[in-house]
């Protein structure tokens, strides 16, 4: 019979399953509308693209549900488009200034195409929303996304399937640990390029919701690890995971940080041009 301990952890590990299938959604949607993907910078998508293929490695390797294999392609595949996003709409942008206008030869770099990004060479401005109606949006996709964790537990218990299980090895196996603290310090190094490359774009471009449901993710799942138990030894087993969940909270709260930093400077300068004219 299962402890509070256990259900609580296995809804919390299911709220975080939630949140990781849709985190990528933001983003890709905002390329999307804005025909642009230069808002990400390509180290961040790349090293994220090999924490998550070292996470499926370890996921076959130890033998895990189909279902755990099944969401770390799905990770693969996601990291994927948001890669083919950028080569794809730089290609666009690229052959409509070659039709517009003869130019000579550039070899193509990420500076080059951020120059030439629509969005950031001629200052493209778009509606924004109030800080209220953002605050109640992301609540409500938050809510709904706990709601939906909550309720692929019931589901699961009703199926008598077992709770989503994670690389949490019964035994300390070198390789399993190896393969963890590999994807906790890529998935850590990823964020250090993109924080870098907002204070140039000023987080033009990118999703908040990427971060806020990562932020999301990575703290249920922490939490599904320390419930199910606080034994010395179980902690230790799952030091890398904890670690590569944990500490990755600390920088996406930072570039969250950075959208409220440059939309506040963005609307204090709409209000001093405001009174100007």
């Amino acid at each position: 019979m299962l402890t509070e301990s256990d259900v609580a952890s296995s809804v919390l590990g299911w709220i975080s399953i939630a949140c990781w299938i849709i985190v990528y959604s933001p983003q890709i949607i905002e390329n999307y509308q804005l025909q642009s993907g230069e808002g990400l910078s390509l180290a961040f998508i790349y090293v994220w693209l090999l924490g998550d293929l070292c996470n499926l490695g370890g996921a076959l390797m130890a033998g895990l549900l189909p279902t755990v294999i099944i969401l770390g392609v799905y990770y693969t595949l996601c990291d994927t488009t948001l890669l083919f996003q950028v080569y794809y709409y730089r290609w666009k942008h690229q052959r409509t200034i070659q039709h517009a206008q003869p130019s000579p030869v550039v070899i193509p770099t990420e500076e080059t195409h951020l120059l030439n990004d629509p969005l950031v060479s001629h200052g493209i401005e778009r509606s924004n929303p109030s800080i209220t109606r953002i605050f109640l949006q992301y609540l409500a996709a938050v809510a709904f996304v706990a709601g939906t964790g909550v309720a692929a537990y019931f589901i699961s218990d009703w199926l008598h399937d077992d709770s989503p299980s994670s690389l949490q090895s019964k035994s300390l196996d070198w390789q399993t640990q190896l393969i963890g603290w590999t994807s906790a310090v890529l998935y850590l190094g990823s964020r250090i390029p993109q924080i870098l490359k907002n204070t140039k774009t000023r987080c033009e471009g990118l999703a908040p919701g990427l971060f806020l449901f990562a932020i999301m993710g990575n703290t249920t799942y922490a939490l599904s690890i320390c419930v199910a138990s606080m034994d010395r030894a179980y902690l230790i087993r799952n030091a890398s995971w904890l670690a590569g969940s944990a500490l990755t909270v600390f920088f996406d709260v930072t570039v969250l940080g950075q959208f409220f930093y440059y939309g506040y400077i963005s609307r204090q300068r709409g209000w001093i041009d405001g009174i100007n004219t």
